[in-house]
């Protein structure tokens, strides 16, 4: 019997059952396992992948995170972690698995994507415009007792009260309901804080969560760029780790003050959008995602 030509292989749904096989997936493919990202991915989100026909695992994998559910759909759909097997590369299965999640699973969803320059051209083809940019960074940060003297909010850890308060202000920056993913944050984060302004008003909030050997800072929302540093400096100081962080290119005073602290530009990500034209919410707001992966 003639085996089947790879992009005719089925693709199905993925759960947290399959998280070994999509580390050991971003294992072959140079990435780090990422076993804790991928777990959150995969119980907030819906993971697509199709199995290898050699039996080893998966020949290629995706994740998409949706938000805003309505009776007529999500409002907006991440996709992230798009991988395909080495031993496959080239052959037609990453293509194949984006099409199926864009123009089957979510027709007509607003969708968005963090970009590398390698998958850029394909995203391009399958009808999405580079409507951002943002820039990974990563080191050891060296604060100052200064750095949060200026700052106009208070920092303190997150309480259980404290939950529905960071929905609705995320929901407003963010452009839509994340609850699923904000709910997850006080178990999948080491650390959760927010910040008040002298009224007791939520302005913004931070997390912190494990990554292999580094600590990701992620979702950043703050009213300002004090208010961001805040944030960076009490996050930074529960640490030993490297720190690593994606932050919109647009906000320029944070990236310098970063960079001045110790941490380096790593890459460039192209912020994607195929039926929006760019992300809804507040940028000024929203300095770093909870992780690319997830818009």
């Amino acid at each position: 019997m003639t085996p089947p030509h790879l992009t005719d292989l089925p693709i199905r749904a993925l759960t947290v059952d399959d998280l070994r096989s999509c580390a050991d997936l971003s294992e072959d493919r140079g990435w780090p396992r990422e076993d804790h990202k991928w777990g959150l991915l995969l119980a907030a989100g819906t993971g697509y992948g199709i199995d290898a026909p050699d039996g080893q695992g998966l020949a290629a994998a995706c994740v998409v995170t949706s938000y805003g559910h309505t009776h007529a759909g999500p409002e907006l759909a991440a996709i992230g972690m798009v991988l395909v097997a080495e031993r496959y590369a080239r052959q037609g299965l990453g293509r194949r698995l984006m099409v199926y999640v864009c123009d089957d699973v979510l027709k007509g969803v607003p969708l968005t994507l963090h970009a590398t320059p390698y998958g850029r051209p394909l995203y391009e083809e399958l009808g999405f415009d580079t409507t951002g940019r943002a820039e990974m960074l990563r080191g050891t940060f060296r604060g100052q007792p200064a750095d949060t003297e200026a700052d106009s909010a208070s920092v303190r850890p997150a309480t259980g009260e404290d939950i529905p308060r960071i929905v609705r202000l995320d929901t407003e920056v963010f452009g839509t309901d994340r609850t699923h993913m904000i709910a997850r944050l006080p178990a999948f984060a080491d650390r959760l804080l927010v910040a008040e302004d002298d009224r007791g008003e939520l302005v913004g909030y931070a997390a912190i969560w494990p990554n292999m050997e580094t600590h990701v800072i992620g979702p950043l929302i703050a009213r300002d760029t004090a208010g961001a540093q805040a944030l960076v400096t009490a996050l930074a100081a529960e640490t030993d780790r490297p720190l690593r962080t994606d932050i919109d290119v647009r906000h320029e005073e944070l990236l310098a003050w970063l960079k001045d602290r110790g941490l380096g530009s790593i890459a460039f990500n192209a912020v994607m959008t195929r039926g929006v034209p760019g992300l809804p919410g507040d940028w000024t707001r929203r300095w770093a995602p909870l992780t690319v992966a997830a818009g």
